[in-house]
């Protein structure tokens, strides 16, 4: 496993990091909670990704209503501190955590309530990562990030960092705590993959520029990119498709499925699966300092661990790129 700056920070990061979203839930959908892995299942695989080199725990209060982060507190329970001192705790704070008008978004109430919450239920005294999970158009954005200053100034949290955010807001964010001499973002997290190359542009072109990291969720487009569906079949029982597709039915056409037998055709030429191709032209990308996979399974650590002894040449990098980077804008 390969470690990364996190940006420009000396916080060193594993090239992949675990996904935690489905412990007790399917990510934030409230229709979900008390759904995904239970505790037992959980446990094995932070095991699993532990013995892979994984430092890095991407969770979310708002994950299976809590149960992301209690599950990951009752794992890190269970273990010494050996353990504790070399993984990356990180979580979020903006979906909706109850039905009130001040239980969601990025006001200074709402941050500092849920930052004591989630170290609660974690178990810990400092986040070293948080990011906000989504923009807040009804907070003020020197609100938000006076509130994250507030943070790490107290000592509950060492790095802040922003989700689901397009580059002009982050510019304007980056420009806002620079002018007020505070702590800034430093790095995003958006969906990014082979077939959604979308931040390859204004994104990943403002984080060469500012020194920010970049960690990607969806990294395998909720399955898309396995090969496990077909365009004309019904989804398979329990997959993402059938319980949260609204995210890539933009992709669910006869072209995008002609690209993903192309994919087929080179990860078979490499002796790979197509996820493993998929994960490994991740792994091989300069600009991502770490892409978040969520195994539902142990099984599902395979084509992390195909990756991880992929190694491709710039000419075959940009090859495996080249067969969806058309149309992504």
């Amino acid at each position: 496993m390969e470690f990364h700056n996190l940006g420009r920070t000396g916080l060193r990061v594993s090239g992949f990091g675990m996904g935690c979203g489905n412990f007790g839930g399917i990510g934030s959908a409230p229709e979900f909670f008390g759904q995904g892995e239970p505790e037992e299942e959980a446990f094995v695989l932070l095991d699993r990704a532990v013995d892979l080199g994984i430092n890095y725990l991407d969770t979310a209060n708002a994950y299976g209503g809590g149960r992301s982060e209690s599950t990951i507190g009752k794992w890190l329970a269970t273990k010494d501190s050996s353990v504790r001192d070399n993984l990356l705790i990180s979580s979020k704070v903006a979906n909706p955590v109850g039905e009130g008008p001040n239980q969601r978004g990025l006001s200074r109430r709402h941050i500092l309530e849920q930052i004591d919450v989630s170290l609660g239920r974690l178990g810990v005294d400092h986040l070293d990562m948080y990011l906000v999970h989504a923009p807040d158009p009804n907070t003020p954005l020197e609100e938000t990030l006076d509130a994250l200053d507030s943070l790490i100034v107290a000592g509950k949290v060492r790095y802040i960092g922003a989700s689901n955010f397009p580059a002009w807001l982050m510019a304007k964010a980056l420009w806002i705590s620079d002018a007020a001499g505070g702590h800034r973002f430093e790095w995003i997290q958006n969906s990014f993959s082979l077939i959604d190359q979308r931040d390859q542009a204004e994104m990943l072109e403002l984080c060469r520029d500012q020194g920010l990291g970049f960690t990607n969720f969806s990294p395998l487009s909720g399955g898309l990119l396995t090969g496990k569906y077909r365009f004309d079949d019904d989804y398979p029982e329990g997959s993402r498709m059938t319980k949260r597709p609204e995210p890539y039915m933009r992709h669910w056409n006869e072209e995008t499925f002609a690209r993903l037998d192309r994919l087929a055709g080179a990860a078979s030429d490499a002796g790979v699966s197509m996820a493993g191709m998929a994960l490994g032209w991740l792994y091989n990308h300069p600009d991502i300092t770490s892409s978040i996979v969520g195994p539902r399974r142990p099984a599902h650590f395979e084509p992390v661990e195909e990756a991880l002894g992929l190694d491709l040449t710039e000419s075959e990098w940009e090859e495996i790129g080249g067969i969806f980077d058309e149309g992504n804008a």
